[in-house]
């Protein structure tokens, strides 16, 4: 039956796209949960039976069909609009918490006032960790953290908690990103706004990680190369955004003289071309974005920035 407590503290948020193989795993897992939530699954047009399993699951979540796929970061943007709850859970749909997840999560934002997030413990299917949150690093890439820790930097968005509120006021999900770094970005905007972010290692989750995507693809190479920059355009100190845009864009341009370079998919010459180009189409509204940002801050780019880049 559908979950009826009255006035729970949190709404999980699950994004699937042709989950089909795995999503009813994790709307089992979310059945057994400890605390009560409400399960709202948001369905990015999938086209292989998703929607009829979500209709038959006996949790009956509450369900959001959109009309097409906006991506895990369009669909996130578009469930905060209907959360209701004071808190709100972000977890992939290949993703099988234990039963205690929520309740640690929402503990430990208890025991943290000052924190907006709480991070899982995201493990791999063959037990090895593969989040405990996430570092930026010195060039300004969000990376996992494997070693748990009392405070990271940022959140990975395959299984966190989020105030509602907090999250509304520093913009929201980037929706534009469709999919990768909105995880990132976002913790970066809370801390901006002199929020914490807390990680929560007895919050453990089973996840069956790059299931709904193709790790390693030219697609995902565009999407984490483009929002990276997008990233550290909107949130970075303007020094650190524009070095790193101006690197990216030096390494494209001497690609074509270096035959028989690296053969990632993230080093091919029209790949890159088109990250530059979609990064130049969206400038004037990243910084537009940027300028409101600095409205909502509280603490300097430059001060977030040392005290987090490179760790």
């Amino acid at each position: 039956m559908r979950d009826v407590t009255v006035n729970p503290a949190t709404t999980v948020v699950v994004v699937t796209w042709r989950g089909a193989p795995h999503v009813a795993a994790c709307l089992d897992a979310l059945a057994a949960q400890a605390r009560p939530h409400r399960t709202l699954v948001v369905d990015n047009a999938s086209d292989d039976g998703t929607a009829a399993l979500l209709a038959a699951h006996p949790s009956r979540p509450e369900v959001l069909r959109l009309p097409r796929n906006t991506g895990y970061a369009g669909a996130l943007a578009v469930a905060l609009g209907k959360v209701q709850t004071p808190l709100m859970a972000w977890l992939n749909d290949d993703a099988e918490p234990a039963p205690d997840w929520l309740a640690t999560l929402e503990d430990a934002l208890e025991e943290a006032p000052l924190a907006a997030a709480a991070t899982s413990l995201l493990v791999r299917p063959d037990g090895a960790t593969q989040s405990a949150g996430v570092r930026l690093t010195a060039d300004g890439h969000g990376a996992d953290a494997t070693e748990p820790a009392a405070e990271v930097f940022g959140f990975c968005g395959g299984a966190a908690l989020l105030r509602t509120d907090a999250l509304k006021s520093v913009h929201g999900v980037p929706a534009g990103f469709f999919c990768y770094y909105e995880d990132t970005d976002t913790a970066w905007r809370l801390r901006l706004a002199g929020w914490d972010v807390v990680a929560a290692p007895g919050a453990r989750v089973r996840h069956a990680h790059g299931v709904s995507s193709n790790l390693g693809s030219p697609l995902f190479h565009r999407w984490n190369e483009r929002n990276r920059l997008l990233m550290l355009l909107r949130c970075a100190p303007g020094v650190v955004a524009a070095k790193q845009l101006a690197r990216f864009a030096l390494l494209t341009a001497v690609l074509p003289l270096r035959p028989g370079g690296p053969a990632a998919a993230n080093f091919r010459f029209g790949l890159r071309c088109r990250v530059l180009a979609e990064v130049a189409l969206r400038l004037p509204a990243t910084l537009r974005m940027r300028r409101k940002i600095s409205r909502r801050a509280a603490l300097g780019r430059g001060a977030v920035w040392e005290a987090w880049a490179g760790l």
